[in-house]
């Protein structure tokens, strides 16, 4: 390749690194802005199913207000966020369930998950207001607000996408069981205001799973505000674009 040619190759070089990062830095928590301008004072990019969670835990009335976004498997399938006082699987979930119809709009329900046989819409086992949901962007977010057990200092939570519901029945049709989907769960820690992702090799149980997008399924979310990337963590992330820069520098030597 002939010497002046050079600044083409930069060129390219430098937009792919540019194609590349911004996926991975704007798919992130801190960025995401709702269009009810809502606040919430935590949030954590979890690491499956391209899945954000928002968070307010109010100390003084033992409520926590939260807002979780992620994409359904297809454009009229289903996103769900549980809160599990009882385990860490499905079994015994307190889920909220939003389902996006082909004209549109969206369905949010709530399911107390007792058996894996028949999920039927159900009152919960606390108290919920504030129920809303929104559609931006291909995502789902889902609005709620929670009464919790006084002075608790952690909740197991659980996350889930499908591919919508039986035209007959009404019933949610099944989430995939890749790994993505049976590694949705975690620990908010109500106290420290972070969220711990559950390791990979101990997955939730599922009754019915969906659709699944990108993620790790083993990345421990870094905590506070903490954004769990593409690349899986900030070091990782490091890790790839130095690799892409020692490709380039390569490159250009051997010009």
């Amino acid at each position: 390749m002939a010497f002046p040619s050079s600044p083409f190759l930069l060129l390219a070089l430098s937009l792919s690194i540019l194609l590349i990062i911004s996926p991975a830095e704007s798919q992130t928590c801190k960025s995401q802005k709702f269009s009810s301008n809502k606040f919430f004072a935590n949030c954590s990019d979890l690491p499956v199913l391209s899945s954000h969670l928002h968070w307010t835990y109010n100390a003084t009335n033992s409520s926590l207000s939260v807002a979780f976004t992620a994409p359904p498997a297809k454009s009229d399938g289903w996103v769900a966020w549980a809160i599990n006082p009882t385990g860490t699987g499905m079994a015994g979930a307190q889920a909220f369930v939003a389902v996006r119809h082909s004209n549109g709009s969206i369905l949010l329900q709530t399911y107390n998950i007792t058996s894996y046989s028949m999920l039927m819409p159900a009152k919960l086992s606390f108290a919920v207001w504030d129920e809303s949901t929104e559609y931006a962007d291909g995502k789902i977010t889902i609005f709620a607000s929670a009464k919790v057990p006084e002075k608790a200092e952690s909740l197991n939570y659980i996350w889930q996408v499908g591919p919508g519901i039986n035209q007959t029945t009404g019933f949610l049709l099944m989430h995939e069981f890749k790994p993505d989907n049976l590694n949705a769960k975690a620990k908010l820690n109500l106290v420290s205001g972070t969220t711990v992702i559950a390791p990979s090799g101990s997955p939730a149980a599922s009754p019915s799973p969906a659709g699944s997008t990108n993620g790790t399924g083993n990345a421990p979310a870094p905590g506070k505000n903490g954004a769990v990337s593409l690349f899986g963590s900030r070091e990782s992330f490091g890790f790839s674009i130095a690799s892409l820069l020692m490709v380039f520098v390569n490159l250009v030597v051997a010009l």
